[in-house]
């Protein structure tokens, strides 16, 4: 069962096939159905969906990301967080620190490996048939072509509490994300 873990090794992870009530959870998260879920990539310690692993097209068409944050309580700190200016900050820090910038370009290519390393040999052939193929060797989390950027810290965060980030380990020190995510209820 994949639970939330700082120090967790960078892998592809088994995925939970959600219960009933974690549906329900992901539905009231969501406020809608999800589109090509394929399960939940991290849960806290009460069960509570907080990434969701997605597919890697949805009706034929790229979808942005491989790890969709899915918690609300989670969701609403970091959008406190950007409002207050994070991105801008940790952009300027990612320029600033040569040993950050290289952490992070590391995470984003592990990011795209992994997300490639997830598909079935059909998904690759019907992204290759699609003309998408660069798209998925060139984009990286959250859909970003320009890696030293930060596009959503949603995105980046819920990869890092998928597979750990050097920004998400930034994120737990300067914000006590990590409390939260032990503490979501929804």
């Amino acid at each position: 069962m994949a639970m939330f873990d700082p120090n967790n090794e960078i892998s592809e992870k088994e995925l939970i096939q959600p219960s009933a009530i974690q549906q329900e959870m992901i539905l009231k998260q969501l406020g809608r159905e999800p589109h090509g879920m394929v399960g939940i990539a991290v849960q806290n310690e009460q069960g509570v969906p907080l990434v969701l692993q997605m597919e890697l097209l949805a009706n034929d068409k790229p979808f942005p990301t491989l790890y969709w944050l899915s918690s609300k309580d989670v969701y609403q700190a970091i959008a406190e967080i950007e409002t207050a200016g994070a991105v801008k900050e940790l952009e300027q820090e990612l320029e600033n620190n040569p040993e950050l910038l290289e952490r992070h370009l590391a995470d984003q290519q592990r990011y795209v490996d992994l997300r490639w390393a997830s598909a079935s040999d059909q998904q690759k052939q019907r992204i290759e048939e699609l003309g998408f193929l660069p798209l998925y060797s060139k984009y990286g989390i959250g859909g970003i072509s320009q890696w030293d950027k930060i596009r959503c810290l949603h995105m980046h965060y819920a990869y890092h509490l998928a597979q750990g980030t050097a920004l998400g380990e930034l994120l737990d020190q300067r914000y006590s994300l990590n409390e939260i995510v032990r503490s979501a209820q929804l």
